[in-house]
């Protein structure tokens, strides 16, 4: 584990020399990748989301594609199409962009809810299914999708039963004054892309991803998450809580986090410090609070004050 852990903060500072100031969100990206989930990244454009991606591609040596999501684009230009060959009198299929280790879905909620169901396999099953045949994709498989919160024109918000195919949700942000001048710095003569070298291989992020499945999670731990999943159904900002989905996938990317610092067993305050990103998404609140401005965010945050961590795992967690 010490080994992988090292690779992995490598991997990490890799990625910061393109992506500055960023590390928590450079962090939880890795968090999905390495739980076998995938990302929606909602910011304003021209933070750095594209390069982002394109960074952790780079590092880990992993194929990437793009699909820039526009209202005309059909599924078939997603999971690919059988074109049939004269010559050989048989029908081919010619992979979409879909097939690929990690794929940037750009501006997802610019295009036709019917293309973006043609994610809902690929993100739940890592398959996709063209002319009745079921194709399997090559692990590991990483989406991390796109949106801008601010111009709604002509724009397909995501169903609740997609947004909760992604195990976090995340918020760039605008730099810091010094961040964006070291930004400036960077990009003066070169672009830092230009110098990213792989620091892992596909083939270490899969077996990577097979240990995390093995990190411990004790009873308490999980009823901790159990209660805080609970607390969401039953808060009364919300009108839809979060699923079993949504429990399930607190305790991957706790497993994940905690994989990361080097730990084979998961902590209360790993739990803490992911719910928000993990869970928020997976939230309906109420129209009331919608005209109050509560937001998913807080009404997380505000369950985390109240729900008491197991005094067990309290006494382990100060130590």
């Amino acid at each position: 584990m010490v080994a992988a852990v090292e690779r992995i903060e490598k991997v990490i500072n890799n990625i910061e020399r393109v992506v500055v100031g960023k590390r928590k969100e450079v962090e939880l990206s890795l968090v999905a990748l390495f739980a076998g989930g995938h990302v929606l990244l909602e910011d304003v454009p021209g933070v750095g989301k594209t390069m982002m991606v394109k960074a952790i591609a780079r590092s880990l040596g992993s194929e990437f594609k793009r699909i820039q999501f526009t209202p005309d684009l059909l599924p078939s230009d997603v999971t690919g199409v059988s074109i049939y060959n004269q010559k050989n009198q048989q029908f081919e299929f010619r992979p979409g962009p879909i097939m690929a280790n990690i794929v940037l879905a750009d501006e997802i909620n610019r295009t036709s809810p019917k293309t973006q169901s043609a994610l809902l396999e690929s993100l739940e099953e890592g398959s996709v299914t063209v002319d009745g045949q079921t194709l399997q994709l090559e692990k590991p498989f990483y989406v991390m999708a796109t949106q801008n919160p601010i111009e709604y024109a002509g724009t397909f918000p995501l169903p609740e039963a997609q947004l909760d195919r992604f195990l976090i949700k995340l918020n760039l942000g605008y730099p810091t004054a010094m961040e964006e001048l070291e930004v400036l710095n960077r990009l003066q003569h070169k672009h830092p892309l230009e110098e990213i070298k792989p620091i892992m291989t596909t083939a270490e992020v899969v077996a990577i991803q097979r240990e995390i499945m093995n990190v411990i999670v004790s009873e308490d731990v999980k009823m901790y998450m159990i209660h805080l999943v609970h607390e969401t159904r039953n808060h009364r900002a919300v009108e839809l809580g979060v699923s079993p989905r949504g429990t399930i996938a607190l305790m991957r990317a706790s497993q994940a986090y905690a994989y990361m610092q080097g730990r084979d067993y998961v902590l209360p305050d790993d739990v803490k410090y992911l719910a928000v990103n993990v869970l928020s998404h997976r939230l309906i609140v109420t129209s009331e609070s919608k005209m109050s401005n509560n937001k998913a965010e807080d009404i997380v945050s505000d369950i985390l004050e109240h729900v008491q961590i197991p005094m067990s795992q309290r006494r382990l967690t100060r130590s």
